[in-house]
């Protein structure tokens, strides 16, 4: 189970977008994730007749590590650590650290 989910609401701790929020849009299986709207970076496009894509320079979300990134506590407002915990029901669910609220319900 990750501390960090598939449309999470982010904190960016380091980089040049440090400070902004966004929500996840994918997670990738070498411990990156793609932040909607941040961390972007120019691309350089081939046009492709056959398939209608048309050249030019296109700006798109690069992947961040994870370690960059904290999810954010509305409460508080502010990012926040996430731990682990078992529900009397048996369910495991992420909480935040700072004031033991669980994240998923």
């Amino acid at each position: 189970m990750n501390k960090i989910r598939k449309g999470d609401t982010v904190v960016i701790m380091a980089g040049r977008d440090r400070g902004r929020q966004g929500t996840v849009l994918r997670m990738l299986p070498d411990r990156r994730v793609v932040v909607e709207g941040l961390n972007l970076v120019k691309k350089h496009t081939k046009p492709n007749p056959q398939a209608g894509l048309q050249g030019g320079i296109v700006e798109r979300e690069a992947p961040l590590d994870l370690s960059n990134v904290q999810i954010y506590n509305p409460t508080t407002q502010s990012p926040d650590r996430v731990g682990f915990r078992t529900l009397e029901d048996g369910r495991k669910v992420r909480f935040f650290k700072s004031n033991q609220e669980v994240i998923d319900i």
